[in-house]
């Protein structure tokens, strides 16, 4: 009784698609279709299942959920430092705008955030402060950094700009200062050209001293410029973290795009002295801008902070290190590691390592993840594959990930052909549900014949 309401409902489903259509147009492979914009479409893009059908569970061994919680944990944490990031380096660019009002908005929200960005923000809240004549204002929160973060390295920076201020206390803004710092930019390009030795010494004070953010950046990346010892020296200083914090993120790009072996093993060098997360990150973006795998494995497999290891993952992938990630994951132990190198597989393209590990991994939950990545790396290459998994593989959740990953490929000709095949009611049902969003002939075929039966 219970299948043939099942099956009843099955042909209602087909039925309903068929009698709303209009006249159908294959599809290219490549392009789901939107939730929504298929004639007898129930809101929300799924047809609506029985009571007690709607999910499958999961059979086998039970699941971590502490494993998985600290999983989660960990990932806000990253989103709340990337968020309060991007703000930060808003403030950033507004303060290189010289649109001060909006960079001290900016600042004061790093500041509510009290991450890691917080003792930087205080200080371009006081420079930003200063350049609207806000004096006492820019005073007191040098005095807040100094006193919060006493050994923060922007402590350095703050006494001098809080000198700085003192000295104009009691005068008005000066609206030629902006027009001076533009001078320092065209002085800076014309002694890159002309004169790039005696740029060093100029460089090294504009550097050290209370510049806006832009005037900074600039000497920096004409610093970059110059192959002269005394420029590979002051870059590295920079690099080392002997200046302002903001200018040894940039240090560090720099080496890693203009550097060569010396530049590449301070890199290393610098990685290995230093506990700040960020700046250990950076080093593993340059090491990939620079082509040092070697190095990138090397932290990939020794790293025991485990979201440097999946730093190291990611750049890997993005270097299509195929050999060095299988290598990665046949050792690694972590399974948020391992979730990192499936990606960084699916960002690389190595469809075949995938594809092996969808059949042979013994997580469930992983196998899931590489069957996700092969329905979003297009039919042509792993439509194949999937059916072959639908097919092998009995746990009801990856032949559900098999099903919206060739749903996502838009190949409804393998949904065809293991709809055919399948007897499972609830699973015939879940891919016949996928058919009817489907603006493609051969599905609607299918579901005629459902409807003819």
């Amino acid at each position: 009784m219970k299948t043939r309401v099942m099956w009843k409902q099955i042909v209602a489903m087909a039925g309903a698609v068929v009698l709303s259509a209009v006249p159908v147009v294959a599809q290219p492979r490549g392009k789901a279709p939107k939730p929504g914009t298929v004639p007898g479409e129930i809101p929300g893009g799924e047809f609506a299942l029985p009571p007690g059908t709607g999910a499958l569970e999961r059979p086998g061994a039970p699941i971590d959920w502490s494993e998985q919680r600290e999983d989660r944990e960990q990932e806000r944490a990253r989103e709340a430092r990337q968020r309060e990031r991007e703000v930060y380096e808003s403030g950033i660019e507004a303060l290189d705008d010289d649109r001060f009002d909006r960079a001290l908005e900016r600042f004061n929200r790093v500041i509510e955030m009290n991450g890691s960005n917080v003792d930087g923000a205080k200080y371009w809240r006081a420079f930003a402060q200063n350049r609207l004549g806000q004096r006492a204002e820019a005073l007191a929160t040098i005095a807040e950094l100094i006193k919060a973060h006493p050994n923060s390295r922007y402590v350095t920076q703050a006494k001098q700009l809080e000198a700085d201020v003192r000295r104009s206390a009691g005068q008005p803004v000066n609206p030629e200062s902006q027009a001076d710092e533009e001078m320092k930019l065209m002085a800076l390009n014309a002694l890159q050209h002309q004169d790039p030795e005696r740029a060093v010494p100029m460089i090294e004070k504009l550097l050290a001293g209370n510049n806006p953010p832009k005037v900074k950046k600039r000497a920096l990346f004409v610093l970059a410029q110059i192959n002269s010892p005394a420029a590979r020296q002051l870059l590295a200083k920079i690099a080392r973290g002997e200046g302002h914090p903001d200018l040894q993120r940039a240090a560090i790009q720099y080496l890693g795009i203009h550097g060569g072996r010396e530049s590449r093993a301070l890199l290393a060098d610098i990685y290995k002295s230093t506990s700040d997360v960020d700046v250990k990150r950076r080093i593993l973006q340059a090491f990939m801008v620079s082509g040092e795998r070697a190095r990138l494995l090397q932290v990939a497999e020794g790293e025991p902070n485990t979201e440097l290891r999946a730093e190291a993952v990611r750049q890997l992938g993005v270097m299509g290190a195929h050999d060095e990630l299988w290598q990665l994951y046949t050792k690694e132990s972590s399974r948020e590691v391992k979730r990192q190198i499936l990606q960084a597989m699916f960002v690389g393209g190595n469809s075949g390592r995938l594809i092996q590990l969808a059949k042979t991994e013994a997580d469930p939950e992983l196998r899931r993840l590489a069957v996700r990545n092969l329905g979003l790396m297009g039919s042509t290459r792993t439509g194949d594959a999937l059916v072959e998994i639908y097919t092998t593989d009995k746990n009801p959740e990856i032949r559900k990930a098999v099903v919206e990953g060739l749903f996502i490929q838009n190949n409804a000709e393998s949904l065809v052909a293991i709809a055919r095949k399948e007897n499972d009611l609830m699973m015939k049902k879940q891919i016949v549900s996928k058919l009817s969003l489907m603006r493609s002939k051969a599905a609607m075929d299918y579901l005629m014949e459902l409807i003819e039966k």
